[in-house]
């Protein structure tokens, strides 16, 4: 009993001893693995490096699109990083913590998804933005009825500023569920305006008049001619509408259009001795149902009024 005693504290040892002998053993084994997997480890890093920086420089002169560039650049960054470390660890003979961590990413990866799903589709329609290109920085566009100018767009918002100086940050899904209407896509644009006309004027007249007096309209397009079409016989007159075509799509060409427009109209109806009528009210006082006089209280009032007008 005693020999077995005394014998435990050698076996411990030598036991220790063999455990550690085995991994310096080991580490000498792997040293030349480890050694190259942290060559390729430096090199993936340097690699993945240039190859970001190459990517966003060929896809800038291709596309002209900075977010997608700069996109693709990163996903392939991280992609070199990620091959690189997967091969550094199968040298090391570590292929069962590679499927653990694959494991975990993808997990972690659904519960992030989940988490910022509105980011993601903020993302993801930033990038069909990017790719279709709807509108340009500059643009003059209308989104959801505002019309506005685009100042900058990223992958997840778009920065406009509306015609009174407002700076909106719209979500890129936001952008895209909406109907967008361009007015610099096209370098052309038709300026409408609703004039009404007295039911004693010449219709025929009134139309020449109108063709002829926004002749110099600034900004018409001389290779379209003007259009008047009547288009209502409403309580006060006869409405026609005007259509100019513009060379200039801006705002401030069609608002100038349409001001000098509106002058031009009425100078030459003025001249013309033509009638642009206004409203036109009826109002119905209450009577007596017995005797068919105004109400007393009406005329206490105009007694009262009249009082007032006759000097002391």
């Amino acid at each position: 009993m005693r020999a077995d005693l005394s014998s435990m504290p050698t076996n411990l040892l030598t036991k220790l001893l063999d455990k550690l002998y085995g991994w310096a053993e080991g580490f000498v084994v792997m040293l030349p693995n480890l050694l190259l997997s942290l060559c390729i480890t430096a090199a993936g890093i340097v690699v993945a490096r240039h190859a970001e920086r190459l990517i966003k420089q060929v896809l800038l002169r291709i596309t002209r699109n900075e977010p997608v560039s700069r996109l693709a650049g990163s996903l392939a960054h991280l992609g070199l990083l990620a091959t690189t470390a997967l091969w550094a660890l199968s040298l090391l003979h570590l292929d069962k913590t590679v499927t653990s961590v694959l494991a975990g990413v993808g997990v972690v990866g659904l519960a992030v998804g989940f988490a910022f799903q509105d980011i993601a589709a903020n993302f993801t329609s930033g990038v069909i933005m990017a790719l279709n290109r709807p509108f340009d920085t500059g643009d003059l566009v209308e989104i959801a009825g505002r019309q506005c100018k685009v100042v900058h767009m990223s992958l997840r918002t778009t920065e406009v500023r509306t015609l009174d100086g407002l700076t909106i940050i719209i979500p890129n899904k936001d952008v895209l569920q909406n109907p967008i209407v361009s007015y610099t896509r096209t370098n052309k644009r038709r300026m409408e305006l609703n004039v009404s006309t007295a039911y004693s004027d010449d219709m025929e007249h009134v139309r020449r008049v109108v063709v002829e007096a926004v002749q110099a309209c600034p900004g018409r397009d001389h290779q379209r001619e003007v259009e008047v079409f009547f288009i209502e016989f409403a309580d006060n007159g006869i409405v026609f509408q005007l259509r100019i075509w513009l060379d200039d799509a801006s705002q401030n060409s069609f608002l100038l259009a349409r001001s000098e427009a509106m002058i031009a109209i009425k100078r030459a109806f003025d001249r013309e001795r033509l009638t642009i009528p206004f409203p036109i009210r009826t109002l119905t006082f209450s009577t007596d149902a017995v005797g068919g006089k105004p109400a007393e209280h009406l005329l206490r009032a105009a007694e009262a009024k009249q009082r007032d007008k006759i000097p002391a």
